[in-house]
């Protein structure tokens, strides 16, 4: 990819970030880390699920390694590789026995974003899914210590999810579309 590609595809996926996730609040944290700039974006070239989990445990050592003021979260966006939802969606088992065999597990996870995320028992169109919808396949790698800081400044987490679903049914379809998101039809 070119350097221009590259750009392209990172400016979508913040855009993306600040007008679905921050912009509808569907993760209420996502604001601080993006505002004081302790998001990393980084777009991936892999061809091959093995290239990209190569490249994802650079990235997951990387952000262990990384200061938290500094780097809090990261998001591995790999346009080239996984972008059959079933196919993404297999490779996250391979991606948590990656952080249990880097031993990583209570310190770092994986959440996951994907232009075709369907929750199980969704229809494709559901607009449920759409939570979970990036413009393109898209690891987040956070620190668990962050979640556990977030988690203890709100009094019932499981509202997040309820409130996502009110909020993606009163916006719909066409208000998705509206914001200007970069979607496969």
């Amino acid at each position: 990819m070119t350097p221009d590609e590259l750009q392209t595809i990172q400016q979508e996926t913040q855009y993306w970030l600040e007008k679905a996730v921050i912009g509808l609040n569907l993760c209420p944290f996502a604001k601080s880390v993006h505002v004081n700039q302790r998001l990393r974006y980084v777009v991936s070239e892999a061809a091959t699920p093995e290239e990209l989990l190569k490249e994802l445990a650079r990235e997951l050592l990387a952000l262990r390694r990384a200061d938290p003021d500094e780097i809090e979260t990261t998001l591995l966006i790999h346009p080239k590789v996984l972008t059959d939802f079933l196919d993404f969606n297999d490779f996250l088992g391979a991606a948590d026995a990656l952080v249990e065999d880097l031993e990583l597990d209570g310190e770092l996870q994986i959440a996951s974003f994907h232009p075709d995320y369907q929750f199980a028992g969704t229809a494709p169109e559901d607009i449920s899914n759409y939570s979970n919808r990036s413009p393109y396949p898209t690891l987040h790698l956070l620190r668990e210590s962050s979640i556990e800081r977030a988690v203890a400044t709100m009094a019932d987490t499981d509202a997040i999810y309820e409130a996502n679903l009110e909020t993606l049914d009163k916006l719909g379809i066409e208000g998705w579309k509206a914001l200007g998101l970069k979607t496969r039809e």
